[in-house]
């Protein structure tokens, strides 16, 4: 991959970043949510940006990449999310949801975890 040079990366809510001056995006794990998604450090700035846009998003407009590539990556992204959410899901509201609606969220977010491990494990991940 190679860095796009001069080009202003929307980091969300209005912060932008010049594509080479970007040094590090480092995914927030904990308290991720609306606005807190990504560590962007930049050169010259002293403390990371926090971004609202994930890690991924923000490094595809920073690179040339294939367009199904961006689609995949999207995909990805898309469970991050939603595994993310459902681990916010107590055990009482797990047991309603699957009583009233047939839907099992534990299976679905073992299966997310299988699909996101094998991603990581194949190096397929950007």
């Amino acid at each position: 991959m190679e860095i796009r040079e001069g080009l202003m990366i929307p980091l969300g809510y209005g912060k932008f970043a010049r594509s080479d001056k970007i040094i590090t995006l480092e995914r927030i794990e904990d308290e991720r949510g609306p606005g807190r998604r990504t560590l962007v450090y930049v050169e010259d700035v002293r403390s990371p940006i926090i971004a609202s846009r994930s890690e991924n998003s923000i490094l595809a407009n920073m690179v040339e990449v294939p367009r199904e590539k961006l689609e995949a990556t999207a995909a990805l992204e898309l469970l991050y999310d939603i595994s993310d959410d459902i681990q916010q899901i107590g055990p009482m509201l797990r047991k309603s949801i699957k009583k009233e609606a047939g839907f099992d969220l534990e299976k679905t977010e073992k299966r997310i975890s299988e699909i996101l491990q094998h991603e990581i494990d194949a190096g397929e991940y950007i």
